[in-house]
């Protein structure tokens, strides 16, 4: 009989998985084919949101292949220098020379990360079952948070931000809904933290809930 992938093993492949690793590697690590991984992750996932991981992956592998190559190359051009200044120093017998090494901040983010007004979406125990706004087409409903009066005491910046909205009451959500649209029940409302980073690549960074609001 064929081995299957246990509960926690599928946890696991879908967690590493939306952060970017390879199909290559998950096989290699976890011992099984890449096709019995991939139907697992197509079950866990969606047809939709497994076929955009993939060519998210594949772009970042891209970008992280030619941003390493570049580390490398200066790397290379900083080990030059100090070869070639060793050796002048060796011949002039100038004990007081020094290098100035170049700093390599490629993995520094400079940005200001602290947010007072938003929780990590790491950090959010969801209730057992939410509800969601989704179209005619079943694509869910995306508003920017300057949509939201009770938000409206944020920054500019913070306002116009792409968010998703989610209920933990179907007569709430169904109050929200026009004829146009449809109220979905969400039975496993962690699959939120799984895609999390496809929804930041489709520029969508809040959840707003009934009484807080949530970062990806």
């Amino acid at each position: 009989m064929a081995k299957k992938l246990s509960e926690d093993q599928k946890k696991e492949i879908t967690k590493s998985f939306t952060k970017g690793i390879s199909l290559d590697e998950l096989s290699e690590t976890y011992n099984f084919s890449k096709l019995t991984i991939s139907r697992n992750l197509k079950k866990i996932l969606g047809e939709q949101i497994y076929k955009d991981l993939i060519k998210t992956n594949r772009s970042n592998k891209k970008f992280f292949d030619k941003k390493k190559e570049n580390q490398e190359l200066v790397i290379q051009e900083v080990a030059d220098n100090v070869r070639t200044n060793n050796e002048f120093n060796i011949g002039s017998n100038d004990q007081t020379s020094f290098v100035e090494i170049i700093p390599l901040d490629y993995e520094i983010d400079n940005q200001n990360q602290k947010d007072l007004s938003s929780i990590p979406v790491s950090e959010i125990n969801f209730p057992k079952v939410i509800y969601m706004i989704v179209d005619n087409k079943t694509e869910l409903e995306v508003k920017i948070l300057n949509d939201y009066p009770e938000w409206n005491f944020l920054s500019k910046e913070d306002l116009n931000r792409k968010t998703l909205r989610i209920y933990d009451d179907q007569k709430n959500a169904k109050r929200d809904c026009n004829k146009e649209q449809k109220v979905i029940k969400v039975p496993n409302p962690d699959v939120l933290k799984i895609v999390a980073p496809l929804l930041r690549s489709r520029g969508i960074s809040r959840i707003v809930s009934p009484d807080k609001l949530i970062a990806l």
